[in-house]
């Protein structure tokens, strides 16, 4: 039944009132998107600044608008992007003494069936790269961790200057390992995906099954951005009046040439490597020794490794597709769903199987609308360009409205790819928000077999429970790598992203096996991830539920419980990691008495706040504006305006990407930066010192958010 048949009942017998929990009803219970969406936006190749990404942006705008949106823009950028030399591609060679080129690796991936006649595929390459010949011997370091680097050097004593070293992909972002090596002064890096990371047990490569081909690779940016969005113009939005740095003053932009190649090409760099046979945890899955190097084996010791990079930066234009639904009650509050839509090749699922549910919301919003419904709150839908090349579209975006968006934005959705396993719902939110998801997910059935009386919940909770001290789902902190970023770390505004993902306890390879490759098509998603597009279904309610919900509920459904709750819990961890150093602690006089009693008067004041609720005159629509500002700015709270040391744009004292992963993240960062490999510390004494100033900073930080929980004067 469509949803505005639902909707048209549900006036009729509530009299023309609708709640927000029939909205989740009749907008998240009733998508058609499986079908009609997603496939139209997995044609073609859609690569950030190229015509048909353009193409879509147009569409998008287009059906918006027939959708019954108030209004809807495209709103330009010029950033810096990076493509391959089109007459001078990028690869890797091996070379004899006399220079020749003995093993030259694959210009381009095995295309698909199917795709054998489309054109503008981009070859497999790593944006903004820096250009070069680097030529020399080959140093492997694993993953190309801090840590790897670390051991490379201080327990095997290689030092990797003005080498080139060859890393596998996984566990951190692979613009960390660039940095990384950077540091270790390698003059070049290889990047490649071993089956160890990106092949599934008992399961065949595309396209007979969802595993990555030997000669796959995976694209990406090799950006250090730091949240800094367009590199050119770090800070402020990048139009056509911006100052602009020049290309050697860019920010984050990689010094050494950086390549990736698929696992059939690396055996080839890897197995004639000389040097000692690594650690166990140093070797992957192919059928070579892994040995470290420095060059290769006594038979092979004349060659060496050159790479051949000359790939482009050029300023571009880009485009977001903004639109609105104006709030009746509330207009000056929004509540932001957006995603990107550009992608390395097809987006099979990064991003398009999650562009397709904001799609679909905006397509159900519309039927609302065209019933007479307006939500209490405005609702932005946001379709962003060049996520891909470092979150460009909306990092510039929340530049360009900073001002607007710290005084009006109750929350932001993120909708990136929709699924990336086959096993359970992942959930990465602020604490505040954790209730609201809970009590959604308790309203949406399982989409997995077998599991038709049982709800998501429920199906969540049995696959990824919490620790034991809670019973409940497991929610993730938020990291970095998708759009949520700049409106969260460095805005404080609420945040979440759900979707569907792997058994982390026995799939334990990176991401999923074609990420970022040709093979990312729809097929793959239609044959096996989700065949009856049950799971993005049931990623679209969660996502459409939280929307609705924070857009329409009188009182904002924040709850600063959750919050005090895990802060207590993050405290706890970050002090177990520091008194893994009790006698320096001692000696220095580092306590974190000061963060545990500021954590102790948040509980305080989140309990007393809630028990006021209780009894809170909601016919009053002042007061209820009041607790409701509360509620929205306590975000806000946590927000240092001077940011991470080193890391300005980065601003949350309680979230934050590590240093050494953006994708993962930290709470209390600036506590646990300053405490990383402190051992190690050439002064220990200055170490220190950062770490009880950043104590401070925090509890501080802590302490200030509590106030904001006070009644008003």
């Amino acid at each position: 039944m469509r949803v505005w048949t639902l909707l048209g009942q549900l006036y009729n017998e509530k009299g023309g009132q609708v709640n927000s929990v029939d909205l989740l009803y009749c907008c998240c219970g009733c998508f058609v998107f499986p079908g009609f969406h997603y496939r139209k936006f997995t044609q073609l190749p859609h690569l950030a600044g190229t015509e048909q990404n353009l193409k879509y942006a147009e569409q998008i705008k287009k059906e918006w608008q027939e959708f019954g949106l108030d209004s809807v823009e495209m709103v330009p950028y010029d950033v810096l992007l990076s493509y391959p030399n089109k007459s001078q591609p990028n690869y890797i060679s091996i070379v004899d003494h006399l220079g020749n080129e003995v093993f030259n690796t694959s210009l381009a991936e095995p295309i698909p069936d199917g795709y054998e006649n489309i054109s503008d595929i981009v070859p497999p390459y790593s944006a903004f790269s820096a250009k070069g010949q680097p030529e020399g011997d080959l140093v492997y370091v694993n993953y190309g961790r801090t840590e790897d680097f670390f051991q490379l050097q201080r327990e095997m004593g290689i030092n990797v200057t003005g080498k080139i070293v060859i890393v596998r992909y996984g566990k951190i972002f692979r613009g960390n390992k660039v940095k990384n090596a950077m540091l270790a002064g390698a003059q070049g890096i290889i990047m490649f995906s071993d089956p160890a990371d990106y092949w599934a047990a008992d399961v065949q490569p595309y396209p007979d099954g969802w595993n990555l081909p030997g000669g796959g690779a995976q694209r990406g940016n090799v950006l250090n951005l730091n949240g800094a969005g367009d590199p050119l113009t770090p800070g402020y939005p990048a139009k056509e009046y911006t100052y602009r740095f020049g290309l050697e003053d860019g920010v984050g932009l990689p010094k050494i040439p950086v390549h990736p190649i698929g696992f059939h090409d690396a055996i080839h760099l890897l197995k004639n490597m000389g040097g000692e046979i690594p650690p166990n945890n140093w070797k992957g899955a192919l059928n070579v020794s892994y040995r470290i190097g420095p060059g290769f084996t006594n038979d092979f010791k004349s060659q060496k490794v050159r790479m051949n990079i000359h790939t482009n930066n050029q300023v571009t234009r880009i485009y977001n597709v903004i639109g609105r639904i104006r709030g009746a009650q509330e207009p000056d509050r929004y509540v932001i769903l957006g995603g990107h839509r550009d992608a390395w090749v097809f987006g099979g699922i990064d991003p398009m199987s999650g562009a397709a549910v904001v799609h679909e919301i905006v397509r159900s919003a519309g039927k609302l609308l065209s019933k007479g419904w307006r939500p209490r709150r405005t609702i932005i839908f946001a379709s962003w360009d060049a996520e891909e090349f470092g979150l460009l579209g909306s990092t510039e975006w929340a530049e360009d409205n900073a001002k607007l968006l710290q005084e009006r934005a109750v929350a932001y959705i993120n909708a990136d790819s929709s699924i990336e396993g086959m096993y359970t719902l992942r959930v990465d939110c602020t604490p505040s928000l954790h209730t609201l998801v809970y009590n959604i997910t308790k309203q949406i059935a399982s989409p997995e077999d077998g599991e038709e009386e049982v709800s998501l919940y429920e199906s969540w909770h049995k696959k990824d429970n919490w620790t034991d001290d809670r019973d409940a789902p497991r929610i993730s902190k938020l990291g970095s790598g998708s759009d949520f970023e700049a409106y969260f770390i460095r805005l404080g505004i609420a945040a979440g992203r759900a979707r569907y993902t792997k058994n982390k306890k026995t799939e334990r390879y990176s991401s999923y096996p074609v990420y970022h490759s040709v093979y990312e098509t729809f097929e793959i998603v239609e044959k096996f991830y989700d065949p009856s597009f049950r799971r993005l279904w049931a990623v679209a309610q969660v996502r459409g539920g939280l929307i609705f919900q924070l857009a329409d509920s009188p009182l904002l459904p924040l709850d600063a419980n959750e919050y005090a709750d895990s802060l207590r819990k993050y405290t706890q961890s970050i002090k177990q990691l520091a008194q893994r150093h009790q006698d320096k602690m001692e000696i220095y006089k580092v306590s974190f008495d000061s963060l545990l009693s500021a954590v102790q008067n948040f509980t305080v004041a989140a309990r007393d706040f809630h028990e006021r609720l209780k009894t809170h005159n909601r016919e009053d629509s002042l007061q209820v504006r009041i607790v409701n500002d509360q509620l929205m700015y306590l975000e806000r709270a946590f927000i240092d305006p001077l940011g991470l040391p080193g890391r300005p744009f980065y601003r949350h004292v309680i979230f934050a990407p590590s240093s050494h992963n953006k994708y993962a993240g930290e709470s209390f960062p600036g506590i646990y930066d300053a405490l990383f490999d402190i051992e190690n510390s050439a002064d220990p004494e200055k170490s220190w010192e950062e770490v009880k100033r950043q104590i401070s900073i925090a509890a501080f930080t802590v302490h200030a958010a509590a106030m904001t929980l006070t009644p008003p004067a």
